[in-house]
């Protein structure tokens, strides 16, 4: 299991430097000339250069991205053209806002997918297992943003109940915490728990059928025990892996869910950035976005390691 994962993590490392590779490419593959883009149509000649020189585009591009990387491992992601403040700084200052509305997803998606999930492949085929299936490819099939702008219609401004937008921080109380992010959190969680019921009720149903099911119920064990203390061990495996795979949907819902409800966290500065052509910012919230999902996905290898016991080498 050791060697696992030190496998798992050294794995991790050339998947990192593609990473970085590509983001830092991502610079050179807009289209047209970057600073002639960012200073726009009419600036001086000197502009020009002055962008050029800042951003590193006078160098070779194997040396601009070999002091690039060296910057990034030492946690400097650059400076943003328009505010001159670090990147950075900007980003330690959003990530609070998406952070809380990541883990609050997560933590409802999994509490309301999972025994959803479990329920309806004990009731395969009944009509519980009909609604959950239906409510699933709804879920799929209703953009965010119009689960947003539904949710904030009704429950802001026709009932009044929740503010339509904005974010209180943890510490100024729980409660404002939770008023501007439960409506946020609704609308994001919607894709995600119907993706993980539906990869629950899949493993489920095929985890039912084994023999060491049908003998624990044999031995008169109640329903409970069979469903959640034997079958659902069993069946963690491809659960835990759309968890960690579905980490992609909410990196990219949370900047369609932070514009819908004003939310000031790196999916809101994301799109002011791309708005403003701002590339260094673009470049660090895309880096630490992309290292953060190959991190979930390293540590759901990892928890194979607790839920599979056939992984020992």
């Amino acid at each position: 299991m050791v060697n696992y994962c030190i496998r798992r993590i050294l794995s991790t490392i050339p998947v990192m430097l593609f990473v970085a590779f590509f983001v830092f490419s991502l610079l050179y593959l807009a289209p047209g000339d970057p600073a002639l883009i960012i200073a726009g149509d009419h600036a001086s000649a000197d502009d020009v250069a002055r962008i050029r020189q800042a951003l590193g585009l006078d160098q070779p591009f194997l040396i601009r991205f070999w002091d690039w990387l060296v910057r990034v491992a030492q946690g400097d992601l650059g400076q943003s053209i328009f505010t001159s403040l670090p990147v950075a700084h900007m980003i330690g200052q959003r990530v609070g806002p998406t952070l809380s509305l990541m883990v609050l997803t997560i933590a409802f998606s999994v509490t309301i997918a999972v025994p959803v999930g479990v329920l309806a492949a004990w009731r395969r085929g009944s009509w519980v297992d009909h609604v959950v299936t239906a409510g699933a490819v709804l879920s799929f099939s209703v953009p965010v943003f119009v689960v947003g702008y539904l949710l904030a219609y009704v429950f802001a401004v026709e009932l009044g109940w929740l503010p339509v937008q904005g974010y209180t921080p943890l510490d100024a109380g729980l409660l404002p915490f939770l008023g501007n992010l439960i409506l946020p959190v609704l609308a994001l969680s919607g894709v995600y728990i119907a993706l993980i019921a539906r990869i629950a009720r899949a493993a489920m149903i095929e985890v039912l059928t084994q023999d060491y099911v049908r003998t624990a119920r044999a031995k008169g064990l109640g329903h409970r025990a069979v469903l959640f203390v034997h079958a659902l061990k069993n069946a963690a495996v491809p659960i835990i892996t759309v968890i960690g795979i579905g980490v992609a949907l909410l990196i990219g819902g949370t900047v369609v869910t932070e514009s819908v409800f004003a939310i000031p966290g790196l999916g809101r500065l994301t799109v002011d950035a791309i708005l403003r052509r701002d590339y260094p910012v673009i470049q660090g919230i895309v880096l630490v976005f992309s290292i953060t999902y190959v991190l979930i996905n390293l540590a759901v290898d990892v928890l194979y390691t607790v839920f599979d016991p056939r992984i020992r080498y």
